[in-house]
């Protein structure tokens, strides 16, 4: 039989400096056999759900973090018992013997590898690119140890199995995401809730069991609660959620862009009739057949178009080399509200897109971030946003600035409203646009000419043939 080795998965910079992600779920097991690639967790950084793929062939030893907690980059999350050739153990037969491989002969075979996870070890018992430390120590290391029959799991610590009775915790509450959206539908703080999961955990049966106590306590006239609520929380009256993930990340993008970035904001009502109409004439037709087009379809298409004559709007400010960025392709942003918050994924390569792939692509991103598994490559890199706030029912406003881009277009509502047409009054189909600029790249003038031709290719599509 070949020798054995525990291997440590540390959890890996899943995006462009993130600092920590939240285990979501465990797909495996302790002593589930797992190969190369295959989908072992679901973690949440702050910009996004992704699935972690395991970087070795072998047996699960150990899980070092449970579901719902939060783990620093660089922290060890699970441990493999892998042979030396990087698949997973067998186990000895009676009377053989078992071996134990020297690190020098653990190295000397090339190790599975994935982007991210670190370097390929060549046969020269050398990384063939130095490995990054974790928090300035020591690179990553692997630890041998002798074959072992069985790996003890972590300790469960036992829970009275008493479910409806409130408990005052003094750290943060266990639970994972969909348990604490249970409980906030129900109001309920989870800091009173007991859990009887593994090591304390909360569990959905436990938010529900704590809920049916309440309400047996206020229905009962004269009756006073077995246990009174912590001091100062009502889990009637309010519902505290931790600043973390893609609210946390946005927040601080938010006031990073406001504080940093000199906004301005100017506003143009336009009549879209005719481009609602054209709408309808493109949804009709055979080519867009199966297709999704919106407003905003239309509308992206304006502003990737108005772009062309107004490139200023798609740089951005690079402070540390002091210099001004002027992208020559377009990815365009589009803010998303999720259950999770604000993210803006974009889309790449936008301004080389037909209407008809503009369209795919638009609704591809909308379904992925309302899933929540928008990859972090898809919310990096984007050159100019759109909001539509027109979904909300909003006419406008003034949207901040997506960091490191020059301007924002939010869409407001199409609504029908009294418009001078052809000199005289009608009811037409009209729409605000909202344009916010940073002034150190755009001048007023740029700002206003962009919003200018926006402005003209919605309320007259045809004006696109004297634009390119």
């Amino acid at each position: 039989m070949s020798a054995t080795m525990i291997k440590e998965f540390r959890l890996p910079d899943l995006g462009e400096g993130l600092t920590e992600s939240e285990i979501l779920s465990w797909k495996v097991s302790v002593g589930d056999t797992v190969t190369l690639n295959q989908v072992i967790a679901e973690v949440e950084t702050a910009k996004a759900v992704v699935e972690l793929p395991s970087p070795f062939a072998g047996t699960v030893a150990a899980l070092h973090e449970q579901a719902g907690s939060v783990v620093e980059v660089g922290k060890p999350i699970v441990s493999f018992e892998v042979d030396d050739d990087g698949t997973a153990p067998s186990a000895a037969g009676p009377g053989e013997a078992t071996s134990t491989a020297s690190p020098a002969e653990a190295v000397a075979k090339r190790e599975p590898n994935l982007v991210g996870y670190g370097a390929v070890v060549e046969k020269s018992g050398r990384p063939a690119r130095r490995q990054r430390s974790v928090d300035g120590g020591a690179p990553e290391r692997e630890v041998v140890r002798e074959p072992v029959s069985a790996v003890e799991p972590a300790p469960v610590v036992e829970q009275p199995a008493v479910p409806n009775e409130p408990v005052v915790e003094q750290d943060r509450p266990r639970s994972t995401p969909p348990v604490r959206k249970l409980a906030r539908d129900l109001g309920i703080d989870l800091a009173l809730v007991r859990g009887t999961g593994p090591a304390g955990l909360i569990t959905r049966s436990d938010v529900q069991d704590f809920a049916a106590w309440s309400q047996a306590q206020v229905s009962v006239p004269g009756v006073a609660p077995a246990s009174a609520p912590a001091v100062g929380v009502s889990a009637e009256r309010e519902t505290r959620t931790p600043i973390k993930g893609v609210r946390k990340f946005t927040a601080a993008a938010m006031v990073q862009s406001a504080f940093t970035a000199p906004h301005v904001t100017e506003f143009l009502t336009v009549d879209v009739t005719p481009t609602m109409e054209l709408l309808t004439r493109l949804k009709a037709s055979r080519e867009f057949a199966g297709y999704k087009l919106t407003p905003l379809t239309i509308a992206a298409k304006a502003v990737l178009i108005a772009l062309r004559r107004n490139p200023t709007l798609n740089s951005r400010w690079d402070d540390g080399a002091q210099e001004i960025v002027q992208f020559n392709y377009v990815n365009l942003g589009i803010a998303a509200a999720t259950p999770r918050g604000l993210t803006v994924p974009n889309i790449k390569d936008a301004d080389k897109m037909t209407l008809l792939d503009l369209s795919t692509a638009l609704s591809a991103l909308t379904d992925t971030a309302r899933s929540g598994k928008t990859s972090p490559a898809d919310l990096t890199g984007g050159t100019i946003s759109i909001t539509n706030i027109g979904v909300f029912g909003i006419d406008a406003g003034t949207p901040i600035l997506n960091p490191g881009e020059a301007a924002i277009v939010a869409l407001g509502s199409v609504r029908k409203a009294p418009w001078v047409h052809n000199d005289e009054l009608a009811v037409r189909q009209v729409m605000s646009l909202s344009l916010s600029f940073d002034h150190r790249l755009v001048d007023g003038e740029q700002g206003s000419k962009f919003l200018a031709d926006l402005g003209a290719i919605l309320s007259d599509p045809a004006t696109v043939m004297t634009m390119i």
